[in-house]
């Protein structure tokens, strides 16, 4: 939906601009509507334990509504114990890494599972490093 907004976008802004008389090529603002767009992607992870993190996450996105709807079922008390114990039974069917709980948030760089803050997705010794490098945006060194 994203480049067919671009491209009508596109069209409008070429027509204006056979109005104006001026050159496609004088204006820098097409280049940007030209080019597809495309979301970057990583091409590795840091470890094997940040992988398996993600297939954890991916697991969770595909069985998790689903998976809440049976435990609310499991956890019912008005409901028949058979109808319980059936929900017991598809509950052990799904992937054990399907539970959210077995999620680890990860800094994003070196894949350290502890103290990481949450908005940036790094954790606090990463978050330092770059924040003194003056590559953060928004941060800045206390100083008094």
């Amino acid at each position: 939906m994203a480049s067919g907004i671009c491209a009508t976008l596109l069209r409008k802004v070429t027509s204006i601009i056979h109005e104006s008389g001026q050159k496609c090529s004088q204006l820098p603002v097409l280049s940007v509507f030209s080019q597809p767009d495309r979301v970057p992607s990583r091409p590795y992870y840091a470890d094997w334990k940040m992988l398996r993190d993600v297939k954890r996450r991916r697991l969770f996105k595909e069985y998790g509504v689903e998976r809440r709807r049976i435990n609310c079922i499991r956890k019912n008390t008005i409901l028949p114990d058979e109808l319980k114990e059936i929900a017991d039974r598809e509950i052990a069917a799904f992937p054990r890494d399907s539970c959210w709980i077995r999620q680890r948030n990860r800094c994003a760089i070196t894949s350290r599972p502890r103290s990481v803050l949450p908005r940036w997705r790094l954790s606090r010794i990463v978050w330092r490093q770059v924040a003194d490098a003056n590559h953060m945006s928004g941060v800045q060194r206390s100083s008094w």
